[in-house]
């Protein structure tokens, strides 16, 4: 369903040409982005005619203004909100994906009369029970969250002119399918709706069938990670040095996200590297949301040098100037790498990507990466080549030794040199040993 790329004028377009209000431009204007990107120049014109629009873009690729202009745009023309009844919905797999979006929103929305608000698990109930009671414009929610609102009574999606969904394939991974399908079927049939996805697999096809309208499809890249500023290697290590080469890849300057696999690794990982003098910090779904957006503050401001997250947070996390991302441990799914590889060379910036491969996990991580559509490059190294430094601008923290591969040799079998059995006490007809 999704067509070829777009071919556009980049050089020409601007937001003013694109038909958006000279206040949103201004505000952009304000914040230094002037020149609209692809998948914007692309969905932006249709969006502010009332389409239904399906798009894809790569990770990065400026997906959250290429829905969020054109949705401003619309409801700056109408009137105000009521009570519970808000009139835009944007639907995210995830809290830090929310929170994101509401970043990127926010200051817009304001700088036109517009309120908006998130709505996600982990958070108080009061603050956006409170929001909605005086009203809102556009709500960023999650599908459990939002689900839990309007069954208090406190939600209605009776008056929603618009919605989105946004990353609709990694909902379909999460299983949140059924949910979104319940509440889209809430909202006015003939209002406008826009999906954007990497792919249409895992029933996302029958979601676009569904609730949208002769949707104009827009792909303006590939759904691989082949960024042209974006380099990806192998990395392959004994694993006896597995912690030792992911230490001296953190002690690096610069921003790092470190991705591995469970909320425990993510805690292990994050002590040992604190330890070691690295400033690291840990985000995973197992925490409490003051914490998770702590610790993203953190990292955003310069405070944190390292970040270790789950494959949970992949998506959510937009900080720029990361230009090195590490799968400690490599990821299963091609579309798992895809996004956490992503979470680098953003927006045209350069980054790099590293996996580091232990020995069993060479043909699994090879597969993977053909799935991905990478040929990356591979290496063998150990925490002092100068391979590794070149590469990542690795340096050897203190009190990490670097491990010395130890040959042992094989084990001697084990001879009896004395009787086989040894006498056993007499036992009496109940099986009491006899004293």
């Amino acid at each position: 369903m999704f067509d070829a790329p777009v071919d556009l004028d980049v050089d020409q377009a601007t937001f003013a040409t694109l038909g958006l209000p000279g206040a949103l431009v201004r505000a952009l204007a304000a914040d230094g982005i002037v020149s609209p990107f692809p998948i914007q120049q692309a969905a932006i014109p249709d969006a502010l005619a009332g389409r239904d629009l399906l798009g894809r873009g790569q990770t990065g690729s400026g997906k959250t203004l290429a829905f969020g202009l054109p949705l401003l745009a619309r409801l700056a023309q109408t009137g105000q909100p009521s009570p519970h009844r808000p009139k835009a919905l944007v639907l995210v797999p995830t809290r830090e994906l929310a929170m994101q979006v509401s970043d990127v929103l926010a200051p817009l929305g304001r700088s036109i009369g517009l309120r908006l608000m998130t709505a996600f698990g982990g958070a108080p109930y009061d603050r956006q029970l409170f929001a909605l009671e005086r009203g809102v414009d556009v709500m960023v929610a999650t599908p459990g969250r939002l689900g839990d609102l309007i069954r208090r009574g406190a939600c209605s999606l009776a008056a929603i002119e618009v919605t989105v969904i946004d990353e609709a394939d990694q909902m379909a991974d999460m299983g949140f399918l059924p949910e979104v399908t319940e509440l889209l079927a809430q909202t006015p049939s003939d209002g406008q709706r826009l999906l954007f996805s990497a792919t249409l697999d895992n029933d996302v096809d029958k979601l676009v069938e569904r609730f949208l309208t002769d949707p104009v499809t827009h792909a303006v890249a590939p759904a691989v990670a082949a960024v042209d500023t974006m380099e990806h290697h192998l990395l392959h290590i004994p694993a006896q040095q597995k912690f030792a080469v992911t230490a001296a890849i953190a002690a690096r300057t610069g921003r790092t996200i470190l991705f591995v696999r469970t909320q425990l690794a993510v805690d292990r990982l994050t002590d040992q590297l604190t330890e070691v003098g690295v400033r690291a910090g840990g985000l995973h779904g197992g925490k409490t949301q003051r914490v998770r957006t702590r610790t993203l503050a953190a990292f955003r401001e310069g405070a944190l040098d390292v970040l270790v997250a789950t494959d949970v947070a992949a998506r959510g996390i937009h900080v720029d100037g990361v230009d090195l991302v590490v799968h400690v441990d490599p990821p299963k799914d091609p579309k798992d790498y895809l996004h956490r590889a992503g979470r680098t060379a953003r927006a045209g910036e350069a980054g790099t990507v590293v996996t580091l491969v232990l020995p069993r996990q060479r043909k699994s991580t090879a597969i993977m990466m053909k799935n991905a559509g990478i040929e990356p490059g591979q290496l063998r190294v150990r925490p002092d080549d100068p391979e590794l430094a070149e590469l990542t601008g690795a340096r050897q923290p203190s009190g990490v030794p670097v491990v010395v591969e130890v040959t042992r040799p094989p084990r001697r079998p084990y001879h009896r040199t004395g009787p086989r059995d040894r006498a056993r006490p007499a036992r009496h007809a109940g099986g009491a040993p006899r004293r």
